[in-house]
């Protein structure tokens, strides 16, 4: 008897995480904030969820994210929140789930139940539902490939923050934490499995940083050194300020700058856990002699769906045009600011050719002044590594598939000396 009330007991829980779902659905599915912000909110307003349960509860969030096409064809497009968490569980027994009990979700309605049967009895076979992506979207893509890598969950990487890698993973291994050397960075390591570092003492001293394995080689390729005149143009929250910052080993000045100073003043608190003591940042940027004018672009984020499968929902054509043309606004403005000799450097999070190669290709038949480097030697270079996993000695495409990491887009160009 004892065993069949914890058995009550576990569903009943089970139940109120599905409620949970369904509340966090009903903001997602408005497409307005990310996932991740409106998963953040939910929970911190509701601080007396448990760890294990937020786990729980996100990691089917981001299931239905992953497979909203599909599931919405199954349902015949009649998607609601409670449809779609039921979805989720569809191998469940759904009538103790959806129980009607306090903390639980409703009744199943007769209609809701013929919905799910219908769905159950469905294979969706459009181009959208089985590479879950909208239908303009999907036409961007050549290879199909690529489209179903960035559904597909992405691992955590760290970078070794002041420190080397090897002992920084010897440290996670003492906290029973297990991290393998990244395949490209000199300073990264990786986890296939979800690893929470918010209690984890290496991150909290400082020691490692969250940051994509592309992201690592991005800073690295900037090739930055302490008497360059550096800004970061579009610092966001300054994840790349703090690595180059970290490169340099707190000699220099790394000047961080974005349009959201809301944004920027995440940085401060970050480079102190970090221990950064180079950055600074600036609100108005009028000096015309930067050694290294680095601009990691607003983009559509299409590189990062393995991390952001919601932002797919959220783009639109008119937004895309608009980033486009502020994207080539901004390399305009980098031209102006480069010093004669340095280097003006295009990166995005993008995989889309019209926010990459050809806002390059643009730019250059603007500014003859400019010419991109040799990536390749670029790569070796820096890298000290002979193997070279792209198509073109002009720019950089990462991706899942070509490195293993997230989509970025990465080109450096060398202003012409007066």
């Amino acid at each position: 008897m004892a065993k069949q009330r914890y058995f009550v007991r576990k569903k009943m829980k089970e139940a109120s995480r599905v409620q949970a779902i369904i509340e966090i659905l009903g903001e997602v599915l408005k497409d307005s904030l990310p996932a991740d912000v409106i998963v953040d909110k939910y929970f911190k307003e509701r601080r007396y969820i448990g760890s294990k349960d937020r786990r729980q509860i996100a990691d089917n969030v981001w299931k239905v994210i992953r497979n909203r096409m599909s599931y919405t064809e199954a349902l015949g497009g009649a998607v609601t929140p409670r449809l779609l968490a039921a979805m989720c569980f569809a191998d469940a027994d759904l009538d103790l789930l959806f129980n009607g009990e306090e903390y639980a979700p409703a009744l199943l309605s007769k209609e809701e139940k013929t919905a799910l049967r219908q769905a159950a009895a469905i294979d969706p076979l459009s181009d959208e539902a089985v590479y879950e992506c909208p239908r303009w979207l999907l036409d961007k893509f050549e290879n199909k490939k690529l489209l179903e890598a960035l559904n597909m969950t992405a691992p955590v990487d760290v970078r070794a923050n002041l420190t080397s890698r090897e002992k920084a993973r010897d440290r996670l291994k003492k906290e029973g934490i297990f991290f393998s050397p990244t395949p490209f960075s000199p300073i990264g390591l990786r986890s296939e499995d979800r690893v929470n570092l918010n209690n984890c003492m290496t991150y909290q001293d400082g020691e490692i940083e969250v940051m994509d394995e592309a992201s690592q080689l991005i800073s690295l390729l900037c090739r930055v050194k302490p008497h360059h005149k550096v800004i970061d143009y579009c610092a966001g929250a300054g994840g790349k300020s703090l690595a180059i910052g970290a490169l340099m080993n707190n000699d220099g000045v790394v000047w961080a700058h974005d349009i959201s100073q809301e944004r920027l003043s995440r940085i401060k608190k970050r480079a102190e856990r970090l221990d950064i003591l180079n950055i600074k940042t600036i609100k108005d940027v009028t000096d015309t002699d930067y050694t290294r004018f680095i601009i990691d672009a607003p983009c559509s984020g299409s590189g990062v769906w393995r991390r952001s499968p919601d932002g797919k929902f959220r783009l639109t054509p008119e937004r895309l045009a608009d980033i486009c043309r502020t994207q080539a606004e901004i390399l305009d403005f980098g031209a102006a600011h480069t010093k004669a000799g340095g280097r003006l450097i295009y990166i995005t999070c993008s995989v889309f050719c019209e926010e990459n190669e050809r806002q390059i290709e643009a730019f250059l038949a603007k500014h003859p002044e400019f010419k991109p480097l040799d990536h390749r030697w670029l790569w070796k270079d820096t890298l000290e590594m002979e193997f070279y996993p792209f198509d073109s000695d002009k720019w950089l495409k990462f991706s899942p598939l070509a490195t293993k990491t997230d989509g970025f887009f990465f080109c450096a160009l060398q202003k012409a000396c007066e």
